[in-house]
Order: C-alpha cells, then structure tokens, then sequence
C-alpha cells in the first residue's frame, strides 16, 4: 500500500518562502524607484506652463535679461510634489521637488531639476536675446544646486 502525500513538507515550505523573500528584496527598491521617477515626471508637467511663457519671452524680449518680461507665474506654481519654480536671467527653470514626496533619494537635499532652454544644437541662451530668438530645444538635466540623482530623472531627460 502506497502512503500519499498529505501536502508540503518543512523543507518544501521554507525554500518556498525563502524564494519569495529573494524576489520581494529584488523588487521593493526597483518599485520605489519607480514610484521617484514617476513623481520627477509630475514636476517636469509642472514646468510646461513656464517653457511656454519662457518661450514667449525670448522671441519678444528686447532686453538680455529674460526674466524681467516673464509674468510671476512661473515664480508661485507649487502642488503636491513642485516645491517650488523659479525662472532666472537666462531662462533655465529651475523646478524643486517636495521633500516629502521624493523620499528615497540618495541625499535628503537632491530634490531640484533643471531645464535650459537651447538656442540651436546645444547652445543655451546666456541672455543672447536681441528680440526675435526662438527656443530650438529644451535641455534637462539635475540642477547645478541639490541635483536630482539621474537614475531618477525621466527617460526624456537622459537622452538630452
């Protein structure tokens, strides 16, 4: 008379669990990543409405200093993960990230992107504009200052 097996031996039960435990360790850092760059996304949106009026001021700017024609908008945009905007001279945004939103950075500061508006080919403005210039392109990368990690910035932002 053959003897059934009755469900998973002890052996049988821990590698089970301890396969789960290995995938689980895999996963949890790749899903906060993910959940980092999805909020550095929302922040790049949050700058869309300040490369538009960026834009706008740099083809009708007569004076080098982009910043003086460009509405304060730009300077009180914050939401949930936009700690704050800024637009400075030369017309690089600066957009900074809620601490508390982007937790699980490598530094509790590295929360700020920037986005440098090109002339032609890779050349920012630098305050070039005569009036007439247009924007060819829109460089994004971390900022000088507290510099987002690039492991988290969006794809569009590590192709350029």
């Amino acid at each position: 008379m053959q003897k059934r097996q009755q469900g998973l031996t002890l052996i049988e039960l821990m590698i089970v669990i301890a396969v789960i435990g290995i995938l689980g360790a895999l996963a949890l850092p790749a899903y906060q990543d993910y959940t980092i760059r999805a909020k550095v996304s929302e922040m790049l949106l949050a700058a869309n409405g300040c490369k538009t009026a960026v834009n706008e001021a740099v083809s009708s700017a007569s004076d080098a200093n982009v910043s003086t024609t460009l509405p304060k908008a730009c300077d009180s945009q914050t939401s949930k993960y936009v700690a704050s905007l800024a637009v400075d001279a030369n017309g690089v945004i600066t957009v900074v990230g809620q601490h508390e939103a982007l937790r699980g950075t490598t530094s509790s500061s590295a929360n700020a992107m920037a986005l440098t508006p090109l002339q032609t080919g890779n050349t920012p403005i630098n305050g070039n504009t005569d009036g007439g210039k247009t924007i060819a392109a829109w460089r994004c990368g971390p900022a000088t200052s507290n510099g987002l990690p690039v492991k988290y910035l969006p794809a569009s932002c590590k192709a350029s």
